[in-house]
């Protein structure tokens, strides 16, 4: 009778467990069966070829981690990568902090920041920059009244919304100040084109001395060494954002999230070959880090409009 009595309770216990497993959260693989190929969108300021050779192998990585297919969605501009976000063609975009903030507002808040990558020192955060050749008069913004300036693109934050925000700041209405202001299409756009005499300033991005935009133009063969130099910094701006939609299932951003974070450990080549020895890794960001640079587009925007 003892013994029965054991058997009923293990029973029981069986049951109990069953029902406890049926009621559990939905696993990763129910989103992985809803979303069996994730594509990405990135912004950059790099050429095609530079674009395609250091995002496959973050393709290959989050591909093999998440057990999906990841690819990836080309556009010619920031704007592109935006608007695919809007229109739900994508589940994946590599942002500027002002594209993260435009895609924030014109999905109605709908677009969260994930994670965005650590400086190699540890530090977060990088500045806008304008440049002139090495040889030319100008030694500061002021000098330049009158002059030709190229942006990067609209929705480029070190290459156009930054500097258009800040100057604006100074007292400089960058549309009346300059004689002639135009977007080159890409940062390294706007180096070729001062460095060939089109502009006589361009405004770019900069991490640090070993990091920024001409620097990394001058690591590719891209231009010599020691053409341009910097006469006006921005005040710091957080780093790209990796973003999400939150229509999507919250487990399936976790995921995206957890494996970008672990890839430094996961697959440090590449990571090497994204980043080279640029950053430490990533960290987990909010969106309360990215309200100042929201509140920026907004008055850009009003600014704009009111011109």
């Amino acid at each position: 009778m003892k013994l029965k009595g054991r058997f009923c309770l293990g029973v029981l216990l069986t049951a109990f467990l069953a029902l406890a497993n049926s009621l559990q959260p939905a696993s990763a693989a129910d989103w992985q069966k809803e979303y069996p190929k994730i594509t990405m969108g990135v912004i950059t300021s790099e050429n095609e070829a530079d674009r395609v050779k250091r995002w496959k192998p973050v393709r290959d990585y989050l591909s093999k981690e998440l057990g999906v297919l990841v690819e990836e969605r080309l556009a010619t501009d920031y704007a592109g990568v935006i608007e695919a976000m809007k229109a739900k063609k994508i589940e994946l975009a590599y942002f500027g902090p002002a594209s993260f903030s435009r895609a924030w507002l014109i999905t109605n808040h709908q677009v969260e920041p994930l994670v965005a990558k650590l400086n190699a020192d540890g530090s977060f955060g990088y500045r806008s920059i304008i440049v002139v050749k090495t040889d030319s008069p100008y030694q500061n913004i002021e000098d330049l009244k009158g002059k030709k300036l190229a942006f990067a693109d609209p929705n480029s934050t070190s290459g156009h919304q930054a500097p258009r925000y800040f100057l604006h700041e100074q007292g400089i209405d960058v549309n009346d100040y300059f004689g002639k202001v135009e977007f080159s299409g890409s940062h390294e756009n706007s180096i070729v084109a001062l460095l060939n005499g089109t502009f006589d300033a361009a405004a770019t991005w900069w991490h640090s001395d070993a990091d920024n935009n001409p620097t990394r133009m001058e690591k590719k063969g891209m231009i010599e060494p020691g053409q341009w130099r910097i006469i006006w910094k921005s005040p710091l701006l957080p780093n790209d954002p990796w973003c999400m939609p939150t229509w999507l299932p919250e487990d399936m951003r976790k995921a995206v999230q957890q494996a970008i974070v672990e890839m430094p450990e996961k697959d440090p080549e590449a990571f090497k070959v994204l980043m080279g020895t640029t950053s430490e890794g990533f960290k987990i960001v909010t969106l309360e880090e990215y309200q100042p640079i929201i509140r920026m587009i907004q008055a850009n925007m009003k600014d704009r409009k009111s011109s």
